[in-house]
């Protein structure tokens, strides 16, 4: 049985509270058992709606989380998800990320796609992905669940926006052109020593294929990608706990590095 508008709003506006007050809540496929995909992505909508009218700003593009199987195994989930990506959310690099302001941060390495021409689905391919895309630029997406210990099902994390919390977005801008996006290699340190290795083709084979999923997943919502907008297709491996005083850094082939202090 769906959840009622009024149930939608209640769990969006518990969300919001828990993370502005950084107090974790239960799972709200606990204590909502008859929670399904569609409820899940009216409250994450809800949530976006209460948020861009606070102080996080417009909209400025979208992520994909749980495309690849280091992540979706971590979280015992078997399928990607999406969330919204807004203004009050992203991180200059060489600014300080305040983990303090956050529940129980996890920092991931991902290859973000800034878009130049709208991707509308459903029908949208892997080549149309890359026709759209000005830039690949090398970033870092901090996740944080205001789901009490990580303790999330697919409903959970999809209700909390995806578990989107801060974003980095790297210095660089690499056009596109030439490179096989299947092929990104990946060196991801923590304070300074090297945790994990992978290439892009750890985001379910081709990061440009997650983006095109998302665009032809959001169609049925009246959604589409816009020109301009940043789309995050994925972590290539397992998250990272964020801790205070920490330096992440992700060193990437061809389009450079990314780097992120934590205090």
């Amino acid at each position: 049985m769906a959840l009622s508008d009024a149930e939608i709003k209640e769990l969006a506006a518990a969300l919001l509270k828990a993370e502005q007050d950084r107090t974790a809540i239960d799972p709200l496929s606990d204590t909502h058992p008859s929670i399904d995909m569609d409820d899940s992505y009216k409250i994450q909508l809800e949530g976006v709606r209460l948020r861009t009218g606070g102080d996080q700003g417009q909209i400025i593009g979208w992520k994909v989380g749980l495309t690849s199987k280091a992540v979706q195994q971590m979280l015992n989930v078997d399928q990607p998800d999406f969330g919204h990506l807004l203004a009050g959310s992203r991180i200059d690099e060489g600014a300080l990320i305040d983990t303090s302001t956050m529940i129980w941060p996890r920092i991931e390495p991902e290859v973000a796609f800034e878009l130049n021409a709208d991707l509308k689905g459903p029908g949208v391919t892997a080549e149309d992905v890359m026709k759209a895309t000005a830039y690949l630029i090398p970033s870092l997406e901090v996740v944080d669940s205001r789901v009490r210990d990580w303790k999330i099902k697919i409903f959970d994390t999809i209700s909390d926006n995806a578990s989107c919390a801060r974003f980095v977005l790297g210095k660089t801008r690499t056009k596109p052109d030439g490179i096989n996006t299947k092929l990104i290699g990946m060196n991801f340190f923590v304070n300074g020593n090297l945790t994990s290795t992978a290439t892009s083709a750890a985001v379910i084979g081709n990061p440009a294929e997650a983006i095109a999923w998302l665009a032809n997943t959001i169609a049925p919502y009246g959604h589409y990608l816009k020109a301009g907008q940043v789309v995050m297709p994925g972590s290539l491996v397992a998250m990272v706990d964020a801790k205070s005083g920490g330096a992440i850094r992700a060193d990437f082939d061809h389009i450079g590095s990314v780097e992120a202090q934590l205090k």
